[in-house]
């Protein structure tokens, strides 16, 4: 982790010269001021990563020097200090934008994992926001949430692949938010002021799909009545999505690659040659390499296609996510059905964190949605969820129980930073009974 520049607040000179000479040991510049007044005159010459902010000082506040960082700066990382008997303050500053607290007396190893903490959690954002300024137009595939390793890479691909007109097959299960990353692709592109034209080949029966494609001349067919397009031609200078693309038959699959390699296509019915002019994105949620050996897919096809492979992980394997995706379903459906529901009960989301999601995120959102709907409460609790969202009855409860009281404890150590006491408050045990878990099930902090 890169030292950081770091401002202490405090009015006790003791305080002030421990805090610093503890993290100047650690590699970081600090600087320290003595009032808020001379806090805030600083941070207006000059920017700090952290302060770490007394909430008693003589004259104006810490609470109100808090206020006053965030009117200025609302990104501003404020570690609160003080004492025991002031905690209901230290919760109130939290609610107004600090970063974490400390309690006194603490000792030098405990500020040092407290900020440590808070600078891999400014790391993460800052690398978060640098791969959602290159993902860009955001707001057209907002449910494309996620900070997992597994979500980054799909993020950095994308970011990679779309200035480019090469094809991309986007695999993965049901449910994993293959049409956003199609989207995603098509937004970043060249081709974003274009049309994005979505084909849901399982939708479409195979007797119809050449039609659908490629449209048709009037009295091509019995219910010719008119001329029309097809989704070629809809999608002419953009992106052509074919979602689903296993499903599609053989004959069809011929005339694509066709297309995809000449770029010139016929309407049914028709003699005229008609240019395509877009660049193809393929789904499937089937393993298309197998259905080439098996003979239900041409090769030809899928290596044209298969220039560029994303595949989209599925959630049980990005669990971390999970409460980033809940929230943003939620805060959406709270507003879509005007219920008053502001957050997701711990109860709830531990059982979300239990279970392995098969429908994935589609199946995640379809349950905040019930339980925005079904809830009575100002919050989402476990009994709201569908019940297919609960822990399973265990063969072996005894086993089960322990697995999933060690990642709850894992958890709650990670948004903790590692804080020991702060940890052991939220899991209602004192200090040395966690010590013993954390021994006895070889837990250690991510390096």
């Amino acid at each position: 982790m890169a030292p950081a520049r770091i401002l202490v607040v405090d009015d006790e000179l003791i305080m002030r010269e421990s805090l610093a000479r503890w993290l100047e040991r650690d590699g970081h510049t600090v600087a320290t001021a003595v009032s808020g007044e001379e806090a805030l005159a600083k941070c207006r010459e000059a920017r700090y990563d952290i302060l770490l902010l007394d909430i008693k000082l003589e004259g104006m506040s810490g609470l109100e020097v808090l206020r006053r960082l965030k009117e200025d700066d609302p990104d501003a990382a404020v570690i609160m200090i003080t004492a025991y008997g002031s905690i209901p303050t230290a919760i109130e500053a939290m609610k107004n934008g600090a970063a974490d607290y400390l309690l006194k007396p603490f000792e030098p190893e405990e500020l040092g994992v407290v900020i440590e903490n808070l600078l891999r959690r400014q790391e993460q954002a800052r690398e978060t926001l640098y791969l959602r300024e290159r993902v860009r137009e955001a707001a057209r595939f907002e449910n494309l949430i996620g900070q997992s390793p597994a979500m980054q890479e799909v993020f950095q691909l994308i970011a990679d692949v779309a200035p480019t007109d090469a094809p991309v097959l986007i695999d993965g299960e049901t449910g994993t938010g293959k049409g956003l990353a199609a989207r995603a692709v098509h937004s970043l592109s060249a081709r974003r002021e274009g049309p994005f034209v979505a084909v849901h080949c399982a939708a479409i029966p195979e007797t119809l799909m050449e039609s659908e494609l490629f449209g048709h001349m009037r009295g091509a067919f019995t219910d010719a009545k008119e001329t029309k397009r097809g989704r070629l031609e809809m999608a002419h200078g953009g992106t052509l999505f074919l979602d689903e693309i296993g499903e599609v038959g053989m004959r069809t699959q011929i005339d694509l690659l066709r297309v995809i390699e000449d770029g010139v296509f016929y309407r049914v019915g028709g003699t005229q040659p008609l240019e395509a002019d877009f660049r193809v994105v393929a789904a499937t949620n089937l393993d298309l390499e197998r259905a080439v050996r098996e003979g239900r897919f041409r090769g030809d096809l899928f290596y044209r296609l298969n220039v560029v492979r994303i595949t989209m992980p599925p959630l049980r394997r990005r669990k971390q996510d999970i409460p980033l995706l809940a929230e943003h379903f939620l805060r959406r459906y709270a507003l879509e059905a005007r219920r008053p529901v502001e957050r997701i009960g711990r109860d709830a989301l531990d059982a979300m964190m239990v279970y392995d999601w098969p429908g994935n995120v589609r199946e995640l959102e379809n349950a905040i949605e019930r339980a925005v709907v079904v809830g009575k409460g100002p919050w989402i609790r476990a009994e709201d969820l569908p019940i297919t969202a609960r822990p399973a009855a265990p063969s072996g409860p005894a086993v089960l129980l322990e697995e999933v009281e060690r990642e709850h404890i894992r958890r709650i150590l990670e948004e903790s930073g590692w804080n020991i006491t702060r940890s052991a408050r939220r899991l209602g045990i004192d200090r040395s009974t966690l010590y013993g878990k954390i021994r006895r099930w070889g837990l250690r902090k991510p390096s």
